[in-house]
């Protein structure tokens, strides 16, 4: 899920959480004291005012993907690791309580009262939790129990930007301004995009139904069935289905049934969405893992220790580019690139997460990247 959409999410839980007080009103004397009255309770936890529980879960709803500073220690680091530390269920509750110090502190210099840092910590830890959430529900999937395993976990249902998601959130938080003394708008909010949720992960399972049909129509023994949410619909899905040496690939939307016809004046979201065709028209492409008719040394770059981190990334893997051309100082250099379907579709330009080897005879090997049509050491 992309931050501006996760710092929304953030947002609208720390909005459900917290509320405006409610107007004044007399409660009944206290002890029968006369002359003292106890104050209706207001809803917010510690005392934490709404704009203060806003900005402290679209922060820390937005803190996880810092982790982007991984990258300074170059590709392969920001494969192995995004969606690690920051994204972990383990961790959650020491990065919360990091955040609700720092913005506790922040408060008390602006004279507002904030209840004392328990009560941020309760709208930071919520707000790091629905961000996990968000990450868990696409299929690039999140390491929750990061530092203890580096196993991904994806519902695989989201498209990793998805416009009606973050449409529902903008709503619920545009009505709970509307009635910032109703809990209930921000609530709604929050239960529309998990029946948005529920909505495509319904699809997910009509894909991999047409999926195992068509494996079943193949003779496929023991598929591997892949299917990646595509953009534009919750039903629009590219289908894969292994067989051990090639990848059967086709475009599909789960819930058409006659083509989508778009042309050139009609609207992006259309042209995005016309090449998925239902399901009784599928067309599956064959894609052989190693190219068709690769050599062998394809598989020996394949299987080279520099490429354990693209292994383990990889969901989908595909060599998309082999090159025998002679070295520099004489001999031969043979470079492998290899993709991944995730991240390949209709309507994209050059899909990222390219990675490959070039051999150098008995020199060392050299990690390269696909960038364009040329070939850049990683």
């Amino acid at each position: 899920m992309d931050t501006v959409t996760h710092a929304l999410s953030g947002a609208l839980l720390a909005r459900a959480i917290c509320v405006r007080a409610p107007l004044p009103r007399l409660a009944g004397p206290v002890g029968g004291e006369e002359g003292r009255f106890s104050a209706p309770w207001d809803g917010r936890p510690g005392g934490l005012a709404p704009w203060q529980a806003v900005v402290v879960g679209t922060l820390a709803a937005a803190f996880p993907d810092l982790d982007f500073v991984v990258a300074w220690a170059g590709e392969m680091a920001y494969l192995r690791h995004h969606r690690g530390v920051t994204h972990s269920l383990l961790l959650a509750p020491l990065w919360a309580a990091l955040l609700a110090l720092v913005a506790s502190r922040w408060f008390a210099t602006t004279r507002a009262q904030a209840g004392g840092w328990k009560s941020v910590y309760v709208i930071a830890l919520a707000a790091i939790l629905i961000h996990i959430a968000g990450d868990w529900i696409t299929q690039f999937g999140t390491m929750m129990l990061a530092p203890l395993s580096d196993a991904r976990f994806g519902l695989g249902a989201v498209f990793i930007i998805d416009l009606v998601f973050t449409g529902l959130l903008l709503a619920g938080l545009a009505l709970a301004a509307l009635l910032p003394r109703r809990r209930w708008p921000a609530v709604a909010g929050l239960v529309a995009v998990c029946g948005w949720v529920v909505l495509a992960w319904d699809a997910r399972q009509d894909a991999i139904d047409i999926g195992q049909r068509h494996a079943d129509r193949a003779g496929i023994v023991a598929p591997r069935i892949e299917v990646m949410p595509r953009p534009a619909s919750p039903f629009n899905w590219t289908v894969s289905v292994f067989d051990g040496e090639r990848y059967h690939v086709a475009d599909v939307n789960t819930r058409r049934t006659a083509p989508l016809v778009a042309g050139l004046h009609d609207g992006f979201v259309r042209r995005l969405s016309a090449p998925y065709l239902p399901a009784s028209m599928a067309s599956w492409q064959v894609l052989p893992k190693f190219g068709d008719g690769a050599p062998a040394w394809v598989r020996d770059v394949w299987q080279h220790e520099a490429m354990a981190t693209f292994r383990w990334f990889a969901a989908a893997p595909v060599l998309v580019q082999a090159l025998d051309r002679p070295a520099a100082g004489g001999g031969s250099e043979r470079c492998a690139v290899f993709g991944d379907l995730r991240f390949s579709f209709p309507g994209r330009g050059e899909a990222p997460f390219r990675y490959g080897l070039c051999l150098n005879g008995d020199g060392p090997a050299t990690l390269v990247t696909l960038d364009g049509d040329e070939l850049r050491p990683v």
